[in-house]
């Protein structure tokens, strides 16, 4: 995500600002021209890209805490298909195309951060339940809810704020749609970018040629300086996470690891400094070894994570209190149609959507399964946990929806792993004192967040279609109605792809890092056990937050950084650095945006690819073909040659991003 975002050429000149009063804006494709939206092609290119990128987006998200935008590589891809196959008119089918196939990003966002933690704390409490089913059904009805909750709000963010919002993601899609619509080729650099990534990572998970991670620990001094003085560097070399880098951009990568930093090189010593001779158990009655006596993972994963935790929760509420007035708005608009007697014919086609008296009755309906499905799964039949547990989700999903769509309208990012903390810790709570704990009211809590943060990662990605369908003519209500297929598909492949990941190298073997569902975990272990909880760490990060952003940092990103792994958040401040320097080398404004556009390609290509081999190399071990030789990854010299491939890819993402046509 870039600093200044570029504007799609070829849409109105008024696209982009606020209209002036009795202006009207039209869409690229008028309604007098022939551009079909959904038909068998459209739907059934939908549905293979929800299918990819469901498996691609929940490996990487697994494995390094990020879920890449799904938007912006099916775009490409979907103008690369319809280019080679001589399609005419087919900006309206890649419209939907796209629409259709961002399920799988946001679906996996939700269930990713949440549902993992089942088999984490399942490795401790062997009598938990954990199946498909669970996880398919409460991706399923999180992302409904998503998308019934959003509707209502749809006029005010995408046509009431037209020019107001910037949009990030929704304005990079629209830049690959329009350039593909007029005969441009950025599926060429996508794919190879998608080949080398690719490769690269099939090498490192397929056959260990090299090691994934780079630390300090290679030589006795670095291993001396970490047991003593608990200082440890560790970046990750792999493509995958390159790419995100260099889309997250140097801002807001720069966030992360500042707090990435002050977490691992102030926090971590800190603690060993301070309480070096205790035992600091009160959370955790098994820790039975001194602070200075630990590695800095443990202190890390102990102690100073939750800081971290606390961080994001109370980013959460801050950003509830800045969007109320956006939620009495929207909700009063709603009202306002449903009310009214307008008929559809009536509506400019630009602006019809599913009507408000069937989103009314699909919510309701909608809620009416949530509380089939913990009532006679989660809750085992007991009615008062159950009519809790659904006001919980409802009130809380229903809140969330506007703060998730105003922070992908603003920075295109979605804060919805500390929304969903924040959720599993008010519900831990009340269920607890409502009669429900232990392992039965682990899974019930986790369940429960993975419905609101499925939720809510729809609410917020959905919005980025519906602004690209507003910018661009289609017609929002075929976008809402076959979000739904689109979110089908995507929940029940990433019922799949996690329990494939789980049996191929499990959520606690270190391989994949899994860091929101180890967060939510630890959140609600204690909670649900009668242990105390870390309030006063969880404060310390509430307090941060607060602190941050009276100084207009981003609470959000800094905290995120304090509980991701440091090896997963160096790489993104090396792409975003990149992002930046291929950007700011010319002098001319419109070469350092086309090498920008270029490496945008490039970095998703790294993305897509890296994550998509690495689900192979993951079906590979699932089948018990394992190829890597791991004294040879033990030896420190693995690590040396994995410095050396990281950089050659490093200079490849550098010089073919600056590499453009004159």
């Amino acid at each position: 995500m870039k600093t200044e975002q570029e504007k799609p050429t070829g849409l109105p000149e008024n696209a982009f600002r606020p209209l002036k009063p009795g202006e009207k804006y039209e869409p690229l494709m008028s309604p007098s021209k022939n551009y079909p939206e959904v038909n068998l092609w459209s739907v059934t290119w939908g549905i293979v890209m929800a299918v990819i990128f469901s498996a691609a987006a929940a490996y990487l998200g697994l494995k390094v805490g990020q879920v890449f935008e799904a938007a912006i590589p099916i775009a490409i891809i979907a103008v690369g298909v319809s280019s080679a196959t001589k399609r005419k008119n087919a900006l309206g089918e890649n419209v939907m195309i796209q629409s259709i196939g961002a399920c799988s990003g946001v679906i996996v966002a939700g269930a990713i951060f949440t549902l993992p933690a089942l088999y984490i704390l399942k490795e401790k409490y062997p009598e938990m339940t954990v199946n498909f089913m669970q996880m398919f059904i409460s991706s399923l009805l999180g992302g409904v809810l998503g998308i019934l909750f959003l509707i209502p709000f749809r006029k005010y963010f995408v046509k009431d704020k037209h020019g107001e919002y910037p949009f990030p993601e929704a304005t990079a899609s629209t830049q690959v749609l329009v350039s593909g619509e007029k005969g441009g080729d950025q599926a060429k650099p996508l794919l190879m970018a998608g080949l080398i990534g690719g490769l690269y990572d099939f090498i490192v998970g397929t056959f260990g040629w090299w090691n994934e991670n780079f630390t300090s620990r290679i030589c006795s001094a670095g291993e001396m300086v970490a047991e003593k003085f608990k200082l440890v560097f560790k970046i990750n070399t792999g493509a995958a996470v390159l790419g995100l880098g260099y889309i997250v951009g140097l801002k807001y990568a720069a966030i992360i690891c500042a707090g990435s930093l002050v977490v691992w090189f102030i926090i971590v010593p800190g603690f060993a400094l301070v309480f070096g001779d205790q035992v600091l158990n009160t959370w955790n009655p098994n820790i039975a070894i001194a602070v200075k006596d630990m590695s800095p993972e443990m202190i890390f994963s102990e102690y100073a994570k939750s800081i971290g935790i606390g961080g994001i929760a109370m980013a959460g509420i801050i950003g509830i209190v800045r969007s109320w007035g956006i939620i009495k708005g929207a909700v009063s608009l709603a009202a306002k149609e449903m009310g009214g007697k307008k008929s559809e014919g009536t509506v400019e086609c630009t602006q019809r959507d599913i009507p408000m008296k069937i989103i009314a009755f699909g919510s309701i309906f909608t809620l009416l399964l949530v509380l089939l499905f913990f009532y006679f799964d989660v809750m085992q039949g007991n009615v008062l946990h159950t009519v809790v547990a659904l006001l919980l989700v409802a009130g809380i999903a229903f809140l969330f929806t506007t703060v998730a769509a105003n922070a992908i309208a603003i920075v295109g990012t979605n804060p919805v792993s500390g929304m969903t903390l924040m959720t599993l810790i008010l519900a831990s709570v009340i269920m607890v004192a409502v009669g429900l704990n232990g392992a039965t009211g682990m899974v019930a809590a986790l369940v429960m967040g993975g419905v609101v943060c499925t939720a809510l990662s729809m609410a917020g990605g959905f919005i980025t279609d519906l602004k690209i369908g507003y910018w661009l003519g289609s017609t929002p209500k075929k976008q809402e109605t076959w979000k739904f297929l689109g979110t089908l598909v995507s929940a029940a492949t990433v019922g799949g792809v996690i329990m494939v990941l789980n049996d191929s190298y499990g959520f606690t073997s270190g391989q994949l890092a899994a860091p929101q569902a180890n967060a939510m975990a630890a959140v609600i272990d204690p909670l649900m056990n009668g242990v105390g909880a870390p309030w006063a760490l969880y404060g310390a990060g509430a307090v941060l937050a607060i602190v941050l952003t009276y100084f207009k940092v981003p609470a959000l990103a800094f905290a995120l950084g304090m509980f991701i792994p440091l090896e997963l958040n160096l790489p993104l401040l090396v792409g975003g650095a990149i992002n930046w320097y291929v950007t700011t080398r010319s002098k001319d404004k419109s070469v350092n945006q086309e090498r920008g556009e270029k490496g945008t390609l490039l970095a998703s290509g790294f993305i897509a690819g890296g994550a998509l081999m690495g689900v192979v190399s993951a079906v590979m071990r699932y089948c018990d073909i394992n190829l890597i030789n791991e004294s040879w990854l033990a030896n420190p010299m693995s690590q040396a040659v994995s410095l050396v491939a990281y950089a050659l890819l490093i200079i490849y993402l550098v010089k073919a991003s600056m590499s453009i046509k004159k």
